[in-house]
């Protein structure tokens, strides 16, 4: 019986040993938030910022034309085709210190409507006619924060059918502005020569026919508002089918040879940053910095840093805004 007890107070101590020494090892768990887990140089190369929209491949898209100056314009009178025009076809002038500018429709384009009253100001860049593109187009809507970001980026445009072609280069059509409902005016009256009177009464003159004598299905159809997007082309050896979905990648802007850090890097955006250098002795030296273009990997360092430093990734911690002590939910309040 002593030898038994003596076997299991033997066991315990040995047991109560194990569970000691387990409790002692760390729980892993994530790094404190600002830990610095590795670091960079800056390097460089040619960089390219690039947005992507989502589109659809459509029949007989919409798109602004607008004045190619500022001045006043003056429309003419556009005959329905009979058929799909292969030249351009001139829908207006714009007149600025009594020199005419044309606004012409492109070929394989029809004219759908005016945008604004004639013999208005209109400033330079103001859509002022829509036009309708004859066949398959891709359409892609815009949203508000990407306008300007596009607006003065469309001449390089990629385009990806889902499923399908691609990737192959998109022609923009027009602006990407959004477009209120075009009109088309009616044509004037036919003016008809005076009817003379039976008996020396009052001349007359006989009501013009209906419709001016011209087929109602003759008549244009003025085009709908349309919101932001961008309309483009693709090659015409490619097979398109309506509604496919695509994806349409614009260009925005390049650069060629700059300096760049990994996005983890740097703390900031909209062109002002923050990094942490790294001294001899492993200390961090914030440093302000100037953002540039960024390919969502790596971001442009135009200004604040030579080339050379050790920087710690991830970057800074930006401290929270200060808060009014006399605004709602203040300290003060």
């Amino acid at each position: 019986m002593v030898r038994i007890l003596s076997a299991l107070t033997v066991a315990l101590f040995v047991v109560a040993g194990c569970s000691t020494s387990g409790s002692d090892k760390p729980t892993p768990e994530l790094a404190p938030r600002g830990t610095q887990m590795t670091t960079a140089k800056p390097t460089r190369q040619d960089l390219t910022s690039k947005v992507s929209l989502s589109g659809k491949v459509a029949i007989n898209p919409v798109f602004g034309l607008v004045s190619p100056v500022a001045g006043q314009v003056r429309y003419l009178d556009v005959k329905t085709p009979e058929k799909t025009p292969a030249k351009p076809t001139k829908v207006a002038n714009v007149f600025a210190n009594g020199k005419p500018t044309a606004v012409d429709v492109p070929a394989g384009a029809t004219f759908s409507g005016r945008l604004a009253d004639d013999k208005a100001t209109v400033t330079a860049g103001q859509p002022i006619a829509s036009a309708k593109h004859v066949g398959y187009g891709l359409v892609a809507e815009i949203k508000g924060e990407q306008a300007y970001q596009l607006s003065d980026a469309l001449s390089s445009v990629q385009a990806q059918i889902k499923n399908g072609p691609g990737p192959f280069p998109c022609a923009v059509l027009g602006t990407i502005a959004a477009l209120p409902a075009g009109t088309i005016p009616d044509p004037p009256p036919a003016e008809n020569p005076a009817t003379p009177p039976p008996s020396g009464g009052p001349v007359t003159n006989p009501a013009p026919p209906p419709g001016n004598g011209k087929p109602e299905e003759n008549k244009p159809n003025p085009s709908e508002a349309t919101g932001m997007r961008l309309v483009c082309t693709a090659p015409s050896d490619l097979k398109l089918i309506n509604g496919a979905e695509a994806t349409l990648e614009v260009v925005t802007e390049k650069a060629a040879n700059v300096m760049v850090l990994p996005v983890e890097a740097v703390a900031g955006g909209q062109g002002k940053g923050k990094v942490d250098v790294l001294g001899p002795s492993g200390e961090r030296v914030t440093k302000d910095v100037v953002l540039g273009l960024t390919d969502g990997k790596v971001v442009q360092i135009k200004s604040g840093l030579v080339g050379d430093e050790t920087v710690a990734v991830p970057g800074p911690n930006l401290p929270p805004a200060q808060q009014d002590p006399n605004s709602p939910g203040g300290p003060g309040k």
